[in-house]
């Protein structure tokens, strides 16, 4: 762990947060998703956190280490058909992470993820967060499409707001 990791997240307060995701933003991101999700079989859950705990950082937990253990928090990994996602973004560290499960993985390589994150990363650094976050969303909606297209019996198992922590 180094000091300067710590007083990045030390420094990213809540209010940033919501700066950064304002009200309108979270509505279009919930929006997004919910029309997504009206067009393939994932489930997707968008969880936005500011800074991890003294406690995390000095047990070196990663960005994606914690997008795994909240995978299993926010219920993402409980599908009936195995097609959760979850988009993460841990702002401290100005970092996106994407969890898919057992079902969407199997169609889906981890490297298209990486590189959807990648570009929800440029824009976030460029201070658009907004199109970043529905960049996210698109980009997720066109991979789930492609290999998990909406059949009939298509529930929607996962809340659709996004999540801030």
């Amino acid at each position: 762990m180094k000091f300067r990791q710590i007083l990045t997240h030390w420094r990213t307060s809540s209010w940033q947060v919501r700066q950064k995701f304002d009200r309108p933003t979270l509505v279009a991101i919930e929006q997004a998703i919910a029309v997504s999700e009206k067009l393939h079989r994932g489930e997707l859950r968008f969880v936005i956190e500011g800074r991890l705990s003294l406690r995390q950082l000095f047990r070196e937990v990663t960005s994606r280490q914690r997008a795994l253990q909240l995978f299993e928090k926010v219920g993402a990994g409980e599908t009936a058909e195995h097609s959760g996602i979850l988009i993460y973004v841990l702002l401290a560290e100005r970092k996106v992470e994407i969890v898919a499960d057992s079902g969407i993985t199997a169609k889906v390589p981890q490297a298209e993820w990486d590189a959807l994150c990648q570009r929800m990363t440029g824009a976030f650094a460029a201070g658009r967060y907004r199109d970043g976050a529905l960049d996210g969303i698109n980009g997720a909606t066109a991979l789930l499409v492609m290999h998990f297209p909406a059949t009939k019996n298509n529930p929607n198992e996962l809340d659709d707001a996004p999540l801030i922590l």
